[in-house]
């Protein structure tokens, strides 16, 4: 295989989404999030606690833990939507404007020009999620001295939402304008949410109809999990052990998880990509422009 086309696809799709005034504002506004929530983290030693004492180092390593895990869900709905609203149109919108025409003539083959899309947006996600994750787990690590248990798994879990968000809007836009495909991914990103709460329920209170129909959708659109293994990847021991204690613990709860996902699931998610990719190729290949 010539990767060079490839490259030069995926350069060109890197190239067009930096010019984006989308790409721009989302960077910017990721930048202002992160110094908020670093200043936000900072005034936790102020808070009063019991009889209004100031918080302890290890309190305010435990509430940093937790508000860590709503920023991060922040983020990783921030990812799911750019993702998606950046994939969806990719194919379709040059296909629409005739653009397509003059890529595919010269020697280069369809699977190239799908290939090297979804390689220049797999680098823009990664790199955003990376990016912005890294410098939010600093700021919170330079306000709090809190860091989470496996921050690297924490990077890689939402950088995988963003890459199976991102596979399935590329195929959606080889057959649906840009505005519909994106909506699309969108509400299988909230199902495949829903799905894993409703499997966790459906395990909680032993009803198998609930927990098939999670572990279907979870098959289906496996975002859930990998969101779960980034829970996982912050939670602390200790709070582990309290909630064990306590009997909090179930399934259900997207905010609080005890194992991270089998190694058999995540090598599922890495088949989906593998086979919605190929399943794009082929979708392209039979759509004629």
């Amino acid at each position: 295989m010539d990767v060079a086309p490839i490259l030069t696809f995926a350069k060109l799709t890197i190239w067009e989404a930096s010019r984006r005034k989308l790409l721009i504002a989302l960077v910017l506004l990721t930048l202002a999030i992160i110094v908020g929530t670093s200043f936000l983290m900072s005034r936790l030693w102020t808070v009063s606690v019991q009889n209004g004492r100031p918080p302890s180092e290890v309190e305010v390593r435990l509430i940093a833990s937790q508000l860590l895990i709503l920023i991060a869900f922040m983020f990783a709905a921030v990812l799911a939507l750019s993702s998606v609203m950046v994939a969806a149109p990719s194919i379709s919108a040059d296909v629409e404007s005739g653009l397509v025409l003059s890529m595919l003539s010269r020697p280069v083959r369809r699977a190239d020009l799908v290939i090297g899309k979804w390689l220049g947006l797999a680098v823009l996600v990664v790199a955003y999620a990376g990016g912005s994750g890294f410098l939010e787990l600093l700021g919170i690590s330079l306000t709090t001295g809190y860091v989470p248990p496996h921050p690297v798994q924490l990077l890689a879990y939402i950088a995988g939402e963003g890459l199976i968000l991102l596979t399935l809007a590329l195929l959606l836009s080889t057959r649906l304008p840009g505005m519909t495909g994106g909506i699309i991914g969108l509400v299988a990103y909230f199902v495949a949410w829903v799905g894993g709460i409703l499997g966790g329920v459906g395990v909680a209170i032993g009803n198998d109809a609930l927990r098939h129909t999670g572990t279907v959708i979870g098959l289906l659109i496996p975002t859930d999990q990998l969101w779960r293994g980034a829970v996982y990847s912050m939670e602390p021991a200790s709070i582990l052990a309290a909630a064990r204690a306590a009997g909090r613990l179930n399934s259900g709860n997207p905010f609080l998880v005890s194992n991270p996902p089998a190694f058999a699931f995540l090598a599922w998610a890495a088949v989906w990509i593998l086979g919605l990719l190929a399943l794009t190729i082929w979708s392209f290949r039979k759509r004629e422009v």
